[in-house]
């Protein structure tokens, strides 16, 4: 049946049905692609949340920005310390398969595209509900993507800070993504049911070209190909987050490839010292003092005070929200709940954390009391029997298992114990 926009007119361009031409459109190389969102994006939305948890943002305005986010922090809860690779392991995942997804949501978007351009645009109430849907699905897709892949790449081209807009355009994109998978789900399924059976798919004209070109290749030579190009996309990022030969093939990714460098600080660090304007007359023995406050007061101590404590060991990772991470290091420093009990806290305590760095974002962290509580967070003097490095926070730095990298603290000049 011909779709017109007035009367006796046929519509032309590509509100018109002759415009799509291609045979693979249809609904079910529509509705693979959905099944294959359907899991990947549900992850991706639960592992974004976990992810947000991590910075501990109800702690204090430290670790937030992101402000009135008032019912949709329903879920938050106190990031644990274990497993130590926990971090590591959800955001991996979740950089990992929203970069492996492009493929696929991209011929998704491109399977359902002429459904943008059908006139009347809503013949029901249903429909109508559904293309409203579509617009936010679509536009709400693109931006978590294309925010998601500028950060990863430390590309921040976008205005306002990566954290709200990544975290409220989460919700209304899968807002959007529920309303749709309500409405289009059943028949998805229905039709992947009907398609094994033999029965052949269910017609859709508003999917299926009226006059189709001749194919230049199946629907599945199409899907192995979507396929292929995500597990490419994975094998060049996945690197980023696992030790091993992958190492070699992150190639599309900062931070993702072998460990940079040689000798005991040789892995990844996200920023230099020359890039957090940290002067090395600033870092000497006879400049450096760590400031610790707490219920008893304040206490100034020198990086020989601080060797002179007792040592403990720790073998941590570092994961950041970008997605790479690196191997266990061997960390030796304080433990900061020795620093708490030296500040007048019996029981650890939550801590703000100040570095000396200058400029730029996450000068300063809120860590909380059970972080501070773990045997293994430890202001770190050392890494793999060495003195830190200028660019992993040399003269001390906060490590601390499970934690965000820029929980992490470098160059970290005051410590300040109590409720936060």
């Amino acid at each position: 049946m011909a779709r017109s926009s007035l009367p006796g007119r046929l519509p032309r361009g590509p509100f018109s049905p002759g415009f799509w031409r291609s045979p693979l459109r249809g609904t079910w190389f529509t509705s693979v692609l959905g099944v294959v969102l359907l899991a990947g994006i549900t992850t991706l939305f639960v592992t974004g949340l976990v992810s947000y948890a991590a910075y501990n943002p109800d702690l204090s305005p430290v670790n937030d920005r992101t402000p009135d986010k008032g019912v949709l922090g329903f879920y938050l809860f106190s990031w644990p310390t274990d497993p130590p690779w926990l971090y590591r392991l959800t955001q991996g995942v979740h950089v990992t398969l929203g970069l492996g997804l492009v493929p696929v949501l991209l011929a998704k978007l491109w399977s359902v595209v002429p459904k943008l351009f059908t006139l009347p645009p809503a013949r029901s109430v249903t429909h109508a509900l559904e293309r409203i849907s579509l617009i936010l699905l679509v536009g709400g897709a693109l931006f978590q993507f294309v925010t998601g892949i500028l950060n990863i790449q430390l590309d921040y081209i976008f205005p306002g800070s990566f954290y709200p807009l990544h975290f409220y355009g989460a919700w209304v994109f899968f807002g959007a993504f529920l309303a749709h998978v309500v409405l289009k789900a059943p028949a998805a399924f229905r039709n992947l049911r009907r398609m094994r059976r033999g029965e052949g798919e269910e017609p859709d004209p508003e999917l299926t070209a009226a006059r189709p070109d001749p194919p230049t290749v199946t629907r599945r030579g199409a899907l192995g190909l979507v396929g292929g190009a995500s597990l490419l996309l994975v094998a060049t990022s996945a690197g980023r987050s696992i030790d091993g030969p992958l190492r070699h093939t992150a190639v599309l990714t900062p931070h993702g490839g072998p460990d940079p460098g040689h000798g005991p600080g040789a892995f990844q660090v996200n920023k230099t010292a020359e890039y957090a304007g940290i002067r090395p007359d600033d870092t000497t023995e006879e400049a450096w003092r760590l400031t610790v406050t707490g219920r008893t007061g304040t206490v100034r101590l020198t990086r020989a005070d601080l060797l002179a404590m007792e040592q403990h060991d720790a073998a941590l990772p570092i994961a950041c929200v970008e997605g790479w991470s690196t191997s266990d290091q061997a960390w030796r420093g304080v433990r900061l709940r020795d620093l708490a009990a030296l500040a007048g806290h019996d029981e650890p305590a939550d801590v703000y954390v100040e570095s000396l760095q200058s400029h730029g974002t996450w000068r300063h962290a809120a860590l909380s009391a059970g972080q501070v509580a773990d045997g293994r967070s430890l202001l770190a003097l050392a890494v793999n029997g060495a003195d830190l490095t200028p660019d992993h926070g040399h003269p001390a730095r906060v490590i601390v298992p499970a934690a965000p990298g820029v929980l992490n603290t470098k160059w970290v000049t005051r410590l300040t114990f109590g409720e936060l």
